[in-house]
């Protein structure tokens, strides 16, 4: 028998708005971030980008994953959940990692190609 998960709806709501709150404040913080990565020397700029990008994909991939806690009815469905979150933030991680040693690699020959010409 698994116990339900027996929170008050005003909790949830609180949670909810917290959850919403973050987000605005995820979208400003990226819109700021986004505007200095932009003034980020060339050869780096990519990199910057990339990061920035992976940040926000995570950041977004959490607060989706509370929005659904939040709606969880037991703990078998909560157990459910992070494991398919940790499972998709472990291939992530893993794409992500190609990315950025490709990124990074890519600009770090572009920057040797500069100075060698």
């Amino acid at each position: 028998m698994d116990p339900k998960i027996d929170v008050p709806q005003h909790v949830r709501e609180f949670a909810q708005n917290s959850v919403d709150q973050a987000e605005k404040a995820l979208a400003s913080f990226m819109e700021a971030a986004g505007k200095s990565a932009a003034m980020v020397p060339t050869p780096m700029a990519d990199v910057a980008k990339q990061a920035l990008s992976i940040t926000e994909a995570n950041l977004r991939a959490s607060l989706e994953h509370a929005r659904k806690l939040l709606q969880a009815k037991d703990f078998n469905e909560v157990m459910q959940l992070h494991s398919e979150f940790l499972r998709n933030q472990y291939q992530a991680a893993a794409e992500q990692f190609k990315q950025m040693a490709n990124t990074s690699s890519s600009a770090a020959s572009n920057a040797a190609n500069k100075t060698s010409t």
